[in-house]
């Protein structure tokens, strides 16, 4: 099972981790991610986030080029997602997660691409390890974000569930929420994304087995190989109740210079949207690190059916 540490101050680094939530969840202090950080600070980061799945930094002067280049120690940085076709000019890794672009994208006021539970572009065959997200506009209250533990989801379900649920692989898809004849949904409709995942992956790093169901990208499908869409719903209504339980979930509230950094092989999270009815503007940063093909707790491996690999830099 799970299992969590209470706080833990590096003697080498001077960093401090301080656990948010029993689960899932860390805040870390005495790190300035605008400074070229040593390799023994960004292990440091890199394990206090595999071990607690999301991690944050508050108070942090960056922008643009000093995310990206935070982002580029833990992996190879990819554009800013499969559908952006306007990046901010001369930052082609950096997706807006802007309450302004919403009006035109999808013809009503919103504060997030996605407002139902998700992990980042799992329509993908690799869909992203790692996601960092910066807060720059932000409402005067509401417009959290949380963040749930799929390992843990996972390892507490009875064994003849985990048993079951090993064996099985999910259909994912990205479906259009843009306006109908918009420019974005033209390109959803152009470069379609299918694959099929394990329902329960194993992590590359850990070894952990997480539940790999994301509503965000499953819920159109309901298609799990084997059982027909009947019984596939069902499942997945089932095993999307269980990751979202309350008490694997940590809940952030966004200042001014936060920075939210999660593990997508392990997490999902949610734009909580109780935000859009102020009419105030919310606008965060996102940059995503390259990740692997999922496998199975058998060692298969996640197919596409549509659509190719995304890759970085």
């Amino acid at each position: 099972m799970t299992t969590v540490v209470s706080q833990e101050v590096s003697s080498d680094t001077a960093i401090t981790v301080l656990p948010q939530a029993g689960y899932i969840g860390a805040e870390i202090a005495g790190v300035d991610l605008s400074a070229e950080l040593s390799d023994a600070v960004v292990a440091e980061i890199r394990q206090a986030l595999l071990t607690w799945k999301v991690v944050f930094f508050r108070d942090q002067i960056i922008g643009h080029a000093e995310q990206i280049a935070f982002a580029r120690r833990f992996g190879k940085v990819t554009p800013a997602h499969p559908y952006e076709e306007n990046p901010p000019a001369g930052f082609p890794e950096i997706l807006p997660i802007d309450s302004r672009r919403y009006d035109v994208q999808y013809g009503r006021k919103r504060t997030s691409y996605d407002s139902s539970w998700h992990t980042d572009v799992t329509a993908l065959v690799n869909p992203p390890a790692f996601s960092i997200l910066r807060a720059d506009i932000l409402p005067t209250h509401g417009g959290d974000t949380a963040w749930t533990n799929l390992v843990a989801a996972y390892e507490n379900l009875p064994e003849p569930v985990r048993a079951f649920v090993d064996g099985l692989d999910a259909e994912h898809t990205f479906e259009s929420r843009a306006a109908q004849g918009s420019s974005r949904a033209e390109t959803i409709a152009r470069k379609p994304l299918r694959t099929f995942h394990p329902v329960v992956r194993v992590h590359p790093e850990t070894g952990e087995r997480a539940l790999y169901v994301s509503p965000g990208f499953t819920r159109s499908a309901k298609n799990i190989r084997g059982l027909g869409p009947r019984l596939s719903g069902h499942v997945l209504d089932a095993l999307w109740e269980e990751a979202t339980r309350t008490e694997y979930t940590v809940r952030f509230r966004w200042q001014p210079g936060s920075v939210a950094f999660w593990d997508n092989r392990a997490t999902s999270h949610l734009a909580i949207p109780d935000a859009g009815h102020l009419g105030q503007d919310r606008v965060l940063y996102r940059v995503t690190i390259e990740g692997d093909v999922p496998r199975g707790v058998d060692g298969r491996s996640s197919e596409s059916v549509q659509g190719d690999a995304f890759h970085g830099s």
